[in-house]
């Protein structure tokens, strides 16, 4: 499928699938999206109730360009916890895509770990810094198989209307199965069908406001 670079309103850019008419990342501001959804309302949140926790998992699915990893990555170094992440992705973005993103311009001082992201080995862990641990593990979604390890889920697939597979209570069961008690899952989108999916395998579900561009966006508490 085609795929090209494109500047979205915060000036950083995305990759979009021409075929799909879809992108990696929100139109209305990529690294706006990242920070909102997934470091504020995932990360960030999960510190917020657990302060005392030093050892986090986090899996993203959906690996995509990095730029999560990279903002995780930034936030830990200031707070110092021990991160170990998870970025899980069938179909990787290719070296000629990542020179043409603009993330080390935007987020200068973090643009050596851009690179060191990309450039560790997949299936293997590496400590990107200190107190940071990344494995990239090349596989599909559906075959996550982990049992209570994850504190924090970043759900980055692509949406629903072009790959509903991954938005499916089968899916969603495994995203429970992953995560530890109390363990949250956050997601840009806020259809109708994700919530009651997610519901429906056990999950706590709240109606964030959502990021530029999108009213809402939800976020989903593992509990008994």
């Amino acid at each position: 499928m085609k795929r090209s670079i494109i500047t979205t309103s915060d000036g950083s850019k995305t990759i979009q699938i021409e075929d799909l008419n879809e992108r990696y990342h929100s139109i209305h501001g990529a690294l706006q999206e990242a920070m909102h959804v997934y470091i504020l309302a995932g990360f960030n949140t999960y510190l917020k109730r657990h302060p005392k926790q030093i050892k986090i998992n986090i899996m993203e699915i959906g690996f995509g360009t990095g730029l999560n990893t990279l903002l995780t990555a930034s936030l830990n170094s200031k707070v110092n916890n021990k991160v170990y992440y998870h970025g899980i992705e069938a179909y990787p973005v290719n070296k000629r895509e990542l020179d043409l993103l603009n993330y080390d311009n935007i987020i200068k001082s973090e643009a050596s770990i851009f690179r060191l992201i990309h450039d560790c080995l997949w299936n293997k862990t590496h400590e990107i810094l200190p107190n940071f641990f990344l494995k990239k593990k090349l596989d599909f979604f559906s075959n996550v198989n982990e049992i209570n390890m994850f504190n924090v889920i970043y759900f980055d697939a692509f949406g629903p209307r072009v790959q509903p597979n991954l938005w499916t209570e089968f899916i969603f069961k495994k995203m429970y199965d992953s995560l530890r008690l109390n363990g949250i899952l956050v997601t840009y989108s806020a259809k109708g069908s994700v919530r009651r999916n997610l519901q429906s395998v056990g999950f706590l579900v709240e109606r964030l406001p959502g990021p530029p561009g999108k009213r809402e966006m939800l976020r989903a508490t593992k509990v008994l």
